[in-house]
């Protein structure tokens, strides 16, 4: 008998040790920000896995950007659509960083309310995985040029309010990209609207220091 009881305690024991080493996941949601456009070598460079070498070895970081996407259904290239989107919701994630609405702001796609109403049924749509996980959503970073028709006005009177709104409808946390990139311009030679490898290292930084905060 008390042969036994060793055994189930010692078995518990072993489970709870298993269970303390399981990694946090992190589903990163975006377009091409997040993909890793204009990175040479985004295996190594691009923001999420910047981001999970600075998080550590308690995390696990998983892309699910895809370039040209949007959070709106009814525009050129929904996020709805793709294998990524499943992807972010498969994975069942901890935590979800959102970087989404830059491309919303291409003349044929802006709507505000629609923004606003697709945004939110994103959010509603991540929760749905059973385990409720910590969003955090992410103003877009400046547009410094207008290529394929984004424009940084949009994003500034238009998605940030929208994103703004949402979140604290939500009581999530808000990442401030715009603002935190505002006097960084030599981050996006690329094409003024993609970071390079140090802008992405930045934005890594800026959302690694808003996860660990909370």
């Amino acid at each position: 008998m008390k042969h036994n009881f060793l055994f189930v305690a010692m078995a518990a024991f072993a489970f709870a040790a298993c269970g303390g080493n399981e990694q946090i996941k992190v589903a990163c949601v975006g377009d091409s920000i997040t993909e890793g456009h204009g990175i040479k070598i985004q295996s190594r460079d691009d923001y999420p896995v910047v981001l999970n070498r600075i998080l550590g070895d308690g995390y696990s970081v998983q892309n699910c950007g895809k370039s040209g996407t949007t959070v709106q259904k009814d525009a050129d290239y929904p996020y709805w659509i793709c294998k990524e989107f499943s992807n972010a919701v498969a994975l069942n994630a901890d935590i979800v960083v959102i970087k989404l609405g830059t491309n919303d702001t291409k003349p044929q796609n802006w709507n505000a309310e629609r923004f606003k109403t697709d945004y939110q049924s994103l959010i509603d749509t991540l929760k749905t995985n059973g385990r409720n996980p910590q969003i955090f959503v992410c103003t877009p970073a400046p547009a410094f040029s207008h290529g394929w028709g984004i424009n940084d006005s949009v994003i500034v009177a238009g998605v940030i309010p929208a994103v703004t709104e949402i979140a604290k409808a939500n009581n999530l946390t808000i990442i401030d990209l715009h603002k935190a990139f505002a006097d960084k311009q030599d981050y996006f030679k690329v094409d003024g609207i993609h970071p390079d490898e140090a802008g992405a290292a930045f934005m890594a930084e800026v959302i690694a220091k808003a996860i660990k905060k909370d």
